[in-house]
This record gives C-alpha cells, structure tokens and sequence, in this order.
C-alpha cells in the first residue's frame, strides 16, 4: 500500500455520500508497498480501506479483482471485501482514479516470520487454489516470464546508464535461462502472486486473513508456492531456513498435495520469482516520484535469493522429501 494521490477534505465528504457508511471520523495515508494509493478510513459505520487504483493496475482488470474477492470469501476464506455503494457497485472513481472502499480486516503482518506462521500461510495459500477452482473470470498474468526481459530494460532506462555490471551479467543470464528452462503444462488456476508477510494478517498466532488481491491472476499453482518459499523462509542474511520450508509446504501439500511435475519444477519457478521481484522492485527503485509517501523496497534482497536458487538441484533443498 502505498499514497500518490493526495484526497481532499471536499473530495471525501463527496465520494461518501454514495454510502451508507455515516460521517467520517479519521482519515489518513498507509504509506506501505508501492502500488496504489492507500488511505484507511474510519466512519461511524467501522474501519476500511479506501484505494485508489494507480500505476501498473489496469481499469479493466479491477471487476476480476474486486470479484475474487467476493468469491473466495463465498467459499470460507478470510479476505477483505469490496463495499457497495447505494447503486450496488463497488468500483466508483475519485480524484481521476478508479477507486473502491474495502471492508477492513482485523490482525496485522509479521515482520519476522516464524515456523508457525510459514505453515498458516502454507495452508491457506492451498485453501485459496483450491476455492478459486470455480472462480469464473481469467486474467492472464501481467507480470509472467516473457514481461522480465522488457521490465528490465525499462529499468535500465530509468536508471540513466548507471547499471552494475555483475547485476546485468547476472539478469541477463539468468533471463536466457529460464526462457529456455520455464516449466509447461502444470496445474493452471486463481494465484493470489503476492503473498507477502505484509499481505497476509494474524491475531496472534492464529492466521486471521489474506490481503491486496490486486496481482492476482491465471497462472502455474506452484508458481504462487514459489514466491511464498521466497517471501517466507528466507532470514535476514539471505539465508533459506529449510524448516520454515518444509512447515509451509507440509502445510500447503495436507490441502493440495503438490504433483511430482510440480515438486520438480519448483527449483526453477523459485528462481523465476525472485527474478520477478528483483525486476519490479529495481524499477520501482529508479522510477518512484521523488516526494512520493511511498515506501521502496531494496532489489539487492531478490539478487541475493535468486544466487541461493541458482544453486538448488532439486526440491529437497526446500524441505521436501523426495
């Protein structure tokens, strides 16, 4: 989450008057994540979020967002939902930008996560596949193998020359192979694709919710497996912690057991997501507004994450036992 654009007093006060939600008695910017304009507002009827949809997020691909939300909260999985206004619809528009109020969601994220918490996000991450099954609306990935290679020369750009040697011979490597190594025909479905400790909330030790759908798309299940071993069992060091691993597959695998294509090609979807997040936080990093009440996340945590899984043979090194 993040604010680019800056609400009113007037302009609020005229937006809610499509709701039933009463006056308002807080208002103010969440200056965390990067990519839309975040504020939470407190009414006399609760809590919610107000965003306002900017930068890579695309008009047309918010009722598939909005909707999976709505879906997946049908089917028993804790996720914050889009709020009515008095015309039935959720997605309206402020200040220019396509905007939606969303219910808010009690708990908060770890900062440092332990074991019990990869395994809450293993298993819920597995209850999401499997109640998007019937989710009817597709989205194709935004962000899937063949986007890298043009995001990174948009980086490049924006950085005006100024590129590491090591970290260019490293990207470009590492792009020749996983187009020539990327994985095909694996089970296909709903992926949350960035499930975060910041995105998902606890009460606790107890996991209370999953958070900001706005990547979510058509993609490899065990792709979404991929980024969360990524996001999750990871320390400070850049170390990977093989128990976390195996807590959030075991975890993951007790609700949607993982196919022996799927457990092979993890090393490899492992590698394509920290490339993923190593593209997107470097051009955010070199084209963020200056001023902006956002917060920029270092790309130099992915480059070292996709060195460790360069080095990985196989699954086992995640914490399964093959």
């Amino acid at each position: 989450m993040a604010v680019y654009t800056e609400i009113g007093d007037g302009e609020l006060e005229a937006f809610l008057k499509d709701y039933d939600l009463g006056g308002v008695l807080a208002f103010k910017g969440i200056a965390e994540g990067v990519e839309n304009s975040n504020y939470l507002l407190h009414t006399e009827a609760g809590f919610f979020i107000l965003t306002l949809y900017e930068r890579r997020v695309k008009r047309e691909d918010l009722p598939f967002f909005l909707s999976l939300m709505q879906h997946l909260s049908d089917r028993g999985i804790d996720c914050p939902l889009p709020v009515k206004a008095r015309d039935g619809k959720a997605l309206r528009e402020l200040a220019g930008r396509p905007a939606a109020i969303i219910s808010f969601l009690d708990g908060m994220g770890v900062r440092r996560p332990r074991v019990m918490h990869c395994a809450g996000v293993g298993g819920a991450l597995a209850a999401m596949h499997e109640a998007g099954r019937d989710f009817p609306m597709r989205r194709a990935n935004a962000l899937a193998l063949a986007d890298w290679r043009p995001l990174y020369e948009k980086a490049r750009d924006a950085a005006c020359g100024q590129e590491d040697a090591a970290l260019h011979d490293l990207v470009s490597s590492e792009l020749d192979a996983l187009e020539a190594e990327w994985p095909a025909g694996l089970p296909f479905g709903v992926i949350h694709a960035d499930l975060f400790p910041d995105n998902v909330f606890f009460l606790g030790d107890a996991l209370s919710g999953l958070i900001d759908f706005y990547f979510a798309c058509n993609d490899f299940l065990a792709y979404d497996v991929a980024i969360c071993l990524n996001a999750w069992c990871f320390e400070p060091d850049a170390t990977f912690n093989v128990t976390k691993g195996r807590a959030l597959l075991s975890a993951y695998e007790a609700k949607r057991p993982l196919l022996p294509a799927e457990r092979a090609a993890l090393p490899v979807l492992a590698r394509g997501a920290a490339l993923r997040f190593l593209l997107t936080r470097l051009y955010d990093w070199n084209t963020t507004p200056p001023g902006a009440f956002v917060t920029r996340k270092d790309p130099g945590e992915y480059v070292r994450k996709l060195r460790f899984h360069r080095q990985v043979a196989s699954a086992s090194a995640y914490g399964i036992d093959l």
